[in-house]
């Protein structure tokens, strides 16, 4: 029968999140697991992150080995389910992502397929995270569309940038992650009336549209 230490060789690399709940090896019960990715964690084959987290720690100059970055465990739990997208990342966050604020964020926000309910906050670590469940379903097609019209919602009142540098700002992330009015339009009826006003006062909405 295969072990523990050699499957997970096989099927991770290094600083790579392992979720417990995703371990399936035949012959070897969930009491099993557990028992024995404790003694690997012991010997430090293996570190814990968080509970029911842990990664094979790639090795370092520093006795405590690599460290496993939270965002990473974040994409892998929310943001992607194997190779496809669900989720991405939204508040504060992606408003310091964009530039448009030099808050840094307490907490991490996301909008995920996997969230269960409209809110919920949980911990990552010693991080909180909120979790949103989306207006549609989020695919690798619309994520852009719909984590930006989730920013412009907001804009108003979590941008530091305004007036002709917002919009310039705005028109250049359009540009980089090729986005169009016409892509956005058919989600604009889940958003409340206030993404409308943002659009316009942004000029968001006639982008592209004056140079036709």
């Amino acid at each position: 029968m295969e072990t523990l230490y050699e499957y997970l060789l096989d099927n991770y690399k290094e600083n790579e999140p392992i979720f417990l709940v995703d371990i399936q090896i035949d012959g070897m019960t969930r009491t099993n697991v557990r028992q024995q990715i404790k003694k690997l964690a012991d010997t430090g084959k293996v570190k814990r992150f968080d509970n029911g987290i842990y990664f094979l720690p790639k090795k370092t100059i520093f006795k405590s080995g690599s460290q496993l970055a939270p965002e990473k465990v974040l994409e892998c739990k929310y943001l992607r389910d194997k190779d496809k997208r669900c989720g991405y990342v939204s508040g504060l966050m992606f408003f310091n992502q964009m530039g448009l604020t030099t808050q840094i964020p307490m907490m991490y926000e996301v909008v995920s397929n996997k969230a269960t309910n409209d809110y919920r906050e949980t911990s990552l670590a010693k991080s909180r995270v909120i979790v949103r469940k989306p207006k549609v379903p989020i695919t690798e097609k619309n994520y852009k569309v719909l984590q930006f019209l989730d920013m412009l919602k907001d804009v108003d009142v979590y941008s530091e940038v305004t007036g002709k540098q917002l919009q310039d700002r705005l028109y250049r992330y359009m540009d980089d992650a090729n986005l169009s009015i016409s892509e956005m339009e058919p989600y604009f009826s889940y958003y409340p009336d206030k993404l409308y006003k943002n659009l316009v006062e942004t000029r968001v909405i006639y982008n592209g549209l004056l140079a036709q």
